[in-house]
């Protein structure tokens, strides 16, 4: 009888709680330099077991096919290099990574427009971008990466060269064999063709949810109602977990209003709304069997001079928010029966 009570304490356990296989991860921003113990020291300590390493490629304007990477001219981090040394440091402190190759149009234009004139410039554009992406799919085969990522927030070139995107899939297959997402954003996800070619459903969850200057955890909470439903649905319907590429947001007021505002947009700093709609986004998505696990949008790795108490940005250190993440990561203590 002990035995029995015993197991069915355990059974129980595993069935509450926070889901033990979720993808509890950071946006490890590069920087200019090497990867040292002390800048991962921080990631550990908020039990983070994923990050995601984005190196990047260069484009001068959302009309111009040719892609610049891995050069010379770039930061030590943002370059194959750079990012083979942060994956192997951070496997080495056994957190797993996604690599996430992508695009920086000149002055942050945003690269979901990113549209060409002819025919010739999309093939152009086909043949640089799948240079990119192969490059860094053998990089991610190299390292023993855990996920790749082909892409981010590319909606127009997607819908318009669904073929390539196809054939860009099988092509990283053969060269890379472990697990594959896209970062849709997320107005694009629904609209993306390619799902059922790949392990995961990437969104970088920047879905508006309250108009509020000062939102509170219900407003939140009944924002996320329809697209939570929306996602799920689509999970089951193509048997693919969702996972949150990205998601964030900016310690300022109206956070729930536009959260994929860039740094360029002031508001005041309200870093109890960050907080609350970090913790809102766990309690709504992190117990959800269809639901992966996600990348806190930003992390960069001298962890002492990010963030803190002034800035309304989207980095979570040194903010009330890192304590939300430390908590919501933090391992499932077992059971002493």
């Amino acid at each position: 009888m002990k035995k029995l009570v015993l197991i069915y304490g355990l059974v129980l356990l595993s069935c509450t709680g926070h889901p033990t296989e979720k993808i509890n991860g950071v946006s490890f921003v590069a920087s200019r330099e090497e990867v040292a113990q002390s800048h991962v020291d921080p990631v550990l300590d908020i039990h983070a077991n994923y990050a995601a390493i984005m190196p990047f490629g260069f484009m001068q304007d959302p009309h111009t096919p040719n892609l610049v990477f891995d050069s010379d001219r770039q930061w030590f981090g943002e370059t194959r290099k750079g990012a083979k040394q942060y994956i192997e440091m951070l496997h080495k402190n056994g957190v797993k990574v996604m690599l996430k190759p992508q695009i920086w149009i000149s002055r942050g234009e945003f690269t979901g427009n990113m549209a060409m004139q002819t025919e010739a410039d999309w093939e152009t554009l086909e043949d640089s971008y799948a240079r990119f992406i192969l490059h860094y799919a053998a990089l991610a085969e190299e390292t023993h990466a855990d996920i790749y990522c082909v892409g981010t927030e590319l909606a127009t070139f997607v819908k318009n060269r669904p073929a390539f995107w196809t054939d860009l899939v099988d092509r990283v297959r053969e060269v890379y064999k472990g697990k594959l997402t896209y970062a849709a954003n997320w107005d694009e996800y629904t609209n993306t063709p390619f799902w059922g070619e790949l392990d995961y459903i990437g969104v970088n969850a920047y879905f508006p949810l309250c108009e509020r200057q000062n939102p509170t955890k219900e407003t939140l909470r009944t924002g996320w109602q329809p697209w939570k439903t929306k996602m799920k649905e689509l999970a089951e319907q193509l048997d693919r977990p969702i996972l949150f590429t990205e998601f964030g947001y900016r310690s300022m007021d109206y956070t729930g209003k536009k959260p994929w505002l860039v740094d360029r947009n002031e508001e005041r700093v309200n870093l109890q709304a960050q907080a609350d709609a970090t913790q809102v986004l766990f309690d709504e998505f992190w117990d959800q069997e269809w639901f992966a696990g996600g990348f806190v949008w930003k992390w960069f790795i001298h962890h002492d001079r990010a963030g803190g108490l002034a800035d309304n940005r989207f980095t979570p250190q040194n903010k009330p928010a890192e304590s939300v993440i430390r908590q919501r990561y933090a391992p499932i203590k077992k059971s002493s029966l």
